[in-house]
């Protein structure tokens, strides 16, 4: 099963590297990782999509919830969120074939962000699944590269339960 974490960490040099190094020296698999820094730049929301059931999820945010520089650990397992991927997509576009590629291009509400001769670069954002069927139908054209964000992702409605003013993450209250 997929879960979606979201941490709250310190934002400064080494928190990413040690993060990775605590998924991996467990020998846990991150699919997916998005970090940015949040409305206050003392701090970056990292977004974290993992597979693994209920007991990997629980050992996950206890390990999250014992390094100093993670102010917070939310769980997006049984709330209701919204989440989006950003792919940018290189596909093989000659004259005779652009046009039913914007079109195409279109109806995802995606975006031509550059043409030339030979090549088209698309933006596109949507929900996993819909990047997925989008470069699904660009493999039909020749996909020459493709750039991926990880997932990002914000609970829907008022503040997660729980949840504390940013002013108190310096308290180090961690949510599980």
């Amino acid at each position: 099963m997929q879960h979606l974490i979201s941490c709250i960490v310190q934002n400064r040099s080494g928190v990413l590297a040690h993060i990775s190094n605590m998924f991996a020296s467990r020998g846990f698999n991150i699919d997916s990782l998005a970090v940015g820094t949040t409305e206050d730049p003392k701090f970056s929301r990292m977004t974290i999509v993992v597979r693994g059931n209920e007991l990997v999820l629980e050992q996950i945010r206890k390990q999250l919830g014992r390094i100093i520089d993670v102010i917070k650990v939310f769980d997006f397992t049984e709330i209701d969120y919204v989440a989006r991927d950003l792919v940018l997509v290189k596909v093989h576009a000659p004259a005779a074939k652009r046009g039913e590629i914007a079109q195409v291009t279109e109806v995802f509400r995606g975006q031509v962000l550059d043409v030339s001769q030979r090549e088209m670069i698309i933006e596109m954002l949507g929900t996993e699944d819909k990047v997925e069927a989008f470069l699904d139908l660009m493999r039909a054209y020749g996909l020459k590269e493709v750039a991926r964000t990880g997932r990002v992702a914000m609970a829907r409605g008022p503040r997660m339960a729980g949840e504390r003013r940013r002013e108190k993450w310096q308290k180090r209250e961690v949510e599980m």
